[in-house]
């Protein structure tokens, strides 16, 4: 007698827990990021050292112990999306070419990761809300500077990636250090630029980015021509 097929038991065995699983992962990041919206809304709004985690769990309806689960603390939910910024421009940066000299590396994966960082936050958050942040961190003094600290961090990651590259030694050769100084420093410089702007938005940033790291170069390996003053000619 020839054996029935039973469908039933050829399906995976691991369907019916991949399924639950699932479903878990994406709550738990529903819920993270329903919590850095609401923290950073609130800061925003009403101030940093204003804003109690007791307030954005009430707004989420979850409890203190699952905002710790997510967050070490209001500071880590202050610098979430420049993390996300931060990994993006390091990984793009570890993707260029070998070839490429350390500016034009540097230069092109900024560029890269541009549209890669505005898709990455706008899956979180409104665009808008990640500007906002930025402005308030740098108007508070504590996260302000924080900021500064996190930024020499991210200057000897870059400069010791950047050494890796080009087979240099970074604590014997200045030069990666020095690349990454002048690069993250224009940065700043724009970033501050753009601030103070009254329709500021990323559009407007990466557009001043560049045009500013498209004159590195020329400022520090040219020579700056002066116009002649009327009247200084040799007598």
């Amino acid at each position: 007698m020839t054996p029935t097929h039973d469908i039933t038991t050829e399906q995976p065995a691991v369907q019916p827990a991949e399924r639950p699983a699932g479903l878990r992962a994406r709550k738990k990041r529903r819920t993270h990021d329903a919590l850095l919206r609401v923290a950073l809304e609130r800061f925003t709004t009403q101030g940093y050292e204003q804003t109690t985690i007791d307030e954005i769990t009430d707004a989420v309806e979850v409890s203190q112990r699952t905002f710790f689960r997510y967050f070490a603390s209001k500071e880590e939910v202050a610098f979430t999306a420049m993390d996300m910024v931060e990994d993006a421009l390091i990984e793009a940066l570890r993707t260029r070419p070998a070839t490429e000299p350390p500016f034009e590396a540097m230069r092109h994966a900024i560029t890269s990761a541009w549209s890669t960082v505005v898709e990455t936050i706008e899956t979180v958050m409104p665009v808008g809300l990640y500007m906002r942040t930025c402005l308030m961190i740098e108007s508070t003094p504590p996260l302000a500077a924080v900021h500064l600290r996190r930024s020499v961090d991210l200057e000897d990651g870059l400069a010791r990636l950047i050494a890796d590259r080009e087979g240099l030694d970074v604590n014997t050769d200045p030069r990666p250090r020095v690349a990454v100084a002048a690069f993250t420093g224009v940065m700043r410089l724009t970033g501050r630029l753009w601030g103070r702007r009254q329709e500021a938005d990323l559009e407007s940033l990466r557009e001043l980015t560049e045009l500013y790291l498209d004159q590195l170069t020329p400022v520090l390996a040219g020579e700056w021509q002066r116009p002649e003053r009327e009247g200084s000619g040799p007598a």
